[in-house]
């Protein structure tokens, strides 16, 4: 790669990243090319030379947000934490990650546009999820994690806790930590507790 090549990726990865950063904290709507261009110290023109328009713009972005996404997960999964603690970290602690992000982009990843559909899709189903199922089965091995159960079902209820981050009592996580440790119980033992504390 020539010193005009390099010019020119480092300028496409000025743009990404201020496109990250803008559309995330104010969703695609409210940023034009003018407030991307500003940030990122490039002309309007050669935004549009690189990626043609706004809305593709839009997609590469998406796609760097998830590629951020998995990094932060894999660094969590492969730390030297306990597992419990990453699953803690995993399922309830990403609410601090998230509300940085604009309700609006969020709501974009579900939209059924079909471009976005597939690249949130193909994240889904040839990254994150291998990336669990491969977290599932270190929990077995470690005795974390019940062997009779398959992977798909730990998929759906991993899942359902997270959906608890959109409950009341949740949104206000960062001020009720006297609750982890009993919603770590309830994930990992549920309602009949751990076996030390089941009838005899």
């Amino acid at each position: 790669m020539n010193g005009f090549e390099r010019r020119r990726e480092r300028k496409k990865e000025s743009i990404r990243q201020a496109a990250v950063d803008l559309f995330t904290k104010f969703g695609e709507k409210s940023v034009s090319v003018a407030k991307i261009a500003k940030k990122a110290k490039v002309s309007q023109v050669t935004i549009y030379n690189y990626f043609g328009s706004k809305e593709n713009l839009y997609y590469e972005a998406i796609e760097l947000f998830l590629d951020k996404v998995l990094q932060d997960i894999k660094e969590l999964l492969e730390s030297d934490l306990p597992y419990p603690q990453k699953i803690e970290q995993l399922v309830f602690e990403s609410i601090k990650y998230e509300r940085t992000i604009s309700p609006e982009f969020i709501k974009s990843l579900n939209i059924k546009e079909p471009t976005i559909t597939g690249i949130v899709e193909n994240f889904a189903n040839n990254r994150y999820i291998p990336l669990l199922l491969n977290f599932i089965e270190q929990g077995k091995v470690e005795g974390y994690v019940n062997k009779e159960i398959s992977a798909e079902a730990i998929l759906l209820y991993i899942r359902a806790f997270k959906l608890l981050k959109e409950s009341e009592i949740l949104t206000d996580y960062e001020n009720k930590k006297h609750l982890s440790k009993e919603l770590m119980e309830l994930f990992f033992y549920g309602l009949m507790g751990s076996p030390k504390n089941s009838p005899t």
